[in-house]
């Protein structure tokens, strides 16, 4: 299949060279067959590139018959507005099959006519285009479908029991469909519950997602930027679990949601983390393993971009890696896969010097990187994992000895590492209840200490100066400002200081009755509440519909559901965390099995250059 691919796409590149038009006379007649020209065609191309003439005619027609659907369908587009699709199925079927259809047609009846056509079970087919999943919902036209899109359809069932009969097939695919669909909105679900956590919860019960530089040590990010990175290393993380098992049919979804996230991320961001150069690779890698790299318009764009991230990240020639960690062998595996990736995409696209350039280069990774089983199965009795072997073997260039010092070196400095994080939640954790202790809400110590990178005295400060934050109320009590009953003895208290009965009494509405935040707000402000902080005819005078709605059915049945709604929240944040590795670089803990299969198959096509 990858050879003719080859042949086809060489073939291609001389008909191009030679401004050759198959499609026109005089290789094409009025009744749009092959031309006698044609003949001399065959013999001209199957000399120059040492093919059978058999095999150039074959391939020649094949280009022909395309190129006329192609112009056919263009044609009939232009007049009745009826686009061509091409269909990739899945690849126990790999073909690409023409499909006509409106654009005005829904998802779900694109889906629909597929699966009838090509004897597939509708609810157990994804369908990819434009590198997003298909909306069941909207029409073809809403999504950016266009004429001649290619349509790439994933087969989620796990089983080819052909034998079953077709309704208990059915019923099976069906659940497997709402597994998976399930599946997708729990991971959503967990994610959204991670990214949301703030920084004050307790580190030892409460599980959390934190942004670590290549060191371990925590990043400081603005709160959209991180909850975006999170989101888009989440879903990675979900997608490569499910690449790890070769389920590559249902981790390209998640995949492509990975990088939907990361583009909500800033350039400068992206910049200074490898994570979105390793997710290019891992959906070119996706596209391949399903022999659907066709789909894939953009694989080349996707493999530079990881290749210029690797540069910026890593330093042109890795010195910022041997700076930070000491080497650089671990990374080399990304780069085997890239170079891989790259003679695939050459070989693909008839260019074998350039194809047998990066495949060689990925040969010769494949021999350096290889790791000898003996020297993990010592390290191994020395009471390392065997991907901590794999990981410092590379490191060190198969010294055992150095590795054994590097993995035990590398544990110390986490736990050391993880002692400080962790010393740092709990101070944070303390100052937030310091300074909720002074009065002030959860979430107005936490917006002020993020803006004073921690200082405990500047928040105090901070909190004063924005006083939107004193209205901040972590209490659920939805008493009106204005209907809250301000004693006697703590106007008399802020009278006594010498505010005004005016200030002190609309002072105590507005915090609730709390005398000391009263107190040093009027301070602060020269004995007057600031204008935001005053209260407006319209924050005075409650709507009837927020003054019943603490009695509404709605409030009261909505606590009888909250320790189940609790349990589905912790359900679907420990499925995320299952997912996570522990080992931070399980990245690059590739084991090499597939890329040296496939290197070798590929060497075998191409022309190695002799030096």
């Amino acid at each position: 299949m990858a050879q003719k691919k080859y042949l086809i796409a060489k073939l291609t590149s001389c008909l191009r060279e030679d401004k050759i038009q198959l499609w026109k006379p005089p290789y094409t007649n009025e009744k749009k067959e092959a031309g006698k020209e044609m003949k001399e065609l065959v013999q001209k191309y199957s000399s120059k590139l040492n093919i059978s003439e058999n095999d150039t005619e074959n391939m020649l027609e094949e280009i022909r018959c395309k190129a006329i659907e192609r112009g056919t369908g263009n044609e009939n587009f232009k007049v009745t507005g009826i686009a061509r699709l091409d269909i990739y199925l899945p690849r126990r079927k790999s073909r690409k099959i023409p499909l006509e259809t409106n654009l005005f047609i829904t998802g779900k009846e694109l889906r629909s006519q597929i699966a009838q056509e090509h004897a597939l079970t509708e609810n157990a087919i994804k369908i990819i285009i434009n590198k997003k999943q298909l909306d069941l919902g909207k029409t073809l036209e809403d999504q950016g479908v266009t004429h001649n899109a290619k349509v790439m359809v994933l087969q989620l069932e796990q089983s080819d029991e052909e034998t079953k009969r077709k309704v208990q097939e059915e019923e099976l695919q069906c659940k497997k469909e709402k597994e998976i669909n399930d599946k997708m909105q729990r991971t959503k679900k967990g994610l959204e519950i991670l990214a949301e956590r703030e920084e004050n919860l307790d580190p030892d019960s409460v599980p959390y997602l934190d942004i670590a530089n290549q060191t371990g040590r925590s990043i400081e990010i603005p709160p959209q930027a991180k909850k975006a990175l999170v989101l888009a290393m989440g879903y990675h993380e979900k997608g490569r679990a499910l690449m790890k098992k070769k389920e590559y049919e249902i981790a390209l979804p998640y995949l492509l949601d990975a990088d939907k996230h990361f583009c909500e991320c800033s350039t400068e961001l992206l910049n200074t983390v490898d994570n979105y150069a390793v997710l290019q690779l891992d959906i070119v890698w996706c596209y391949f393993r399903l022999e659907q790299l066709d789909c894939l318009d953009d694989a080349e764009k996707k493999l530079s971009t990881a290749h210029r991230c690797f540069q910026r990240c890593y330093g042109e020639n890795h010195e910022r890696l041997i700076d930070i960690k000491g080497s650089y062998g671990r990374e080399k595996v990304l780069f085997l896969r890239l170079y891989l990736l790259q003679g695939i995409g050459h070989y693909h696209s008839g260019r074998e010097k350039e194809a047998a350039e990066y495949i060689q280069k990925a040969s010769h990774l494949y021999e350096e990187l290889s790791i000898d089983p003996d020297k993990v199965d010592c390290l191994s009795l020395l009471g390392f994992s065997e991907q901590e072997a794999r990981l410092a073997l590379r490191a060190c260039h198969g010294d055992v000895e150095h590795a054994a010092n590097l993995i035990t070196n590398r544990r110390e400095e986490k736990a050391q590492i993880r002692r400080e994080e962790r010393a740092k939640r709990r101070q944070r954790l303390e100052d937030i209840n310091t300074l909720k202790s002074m009065g002030y809400s959860e979430r107005a110590a936490q917006v002020a200490l993020h803006n004073t990178q921690g200082n405990l005295d500047q928040a105090f400060k901070f909190i004063l100066d924005n006083p939107e934050l004193l209205l901040e109320d972590d209490d659920d009590d939805s008493v009106a400002t204005d209907q809250f009953h301000v004693s006697q003895e703590s106007i008399d208290q802020l009278m006594y200081m010498g505010f005004s009965r005016e200030s002190a009494e609309q002072a105590l509405k507005v915090f609730k009755g709390n005398v000391h935040l009263a107190s040093q707000t009027l301070a602060h402000y020269g004995g007057v509440l600031p204008a935001s902080l005053q209260l407006s005819p319209e924050r005075s005078s409650p709507s009837e519909e927020s003054a019943s709605s603490k009695d509404s059915p709605t409030e009261s049945a909505g606590s009888s559901s909250s320790a189940t709604d609790e349990d589905m929240e912790t359900d679907a944040v420990n499925e995320i965390l299952e997912d996570i590795p522990e080992h931070e670089e399980d990245y690059l803990d590739l084991t090499l099995e597939e890329e040296g299969q496939i290197i070798h198959e590929y060497l075998s096509y191409v022309q190695v250059p002799q030096h």
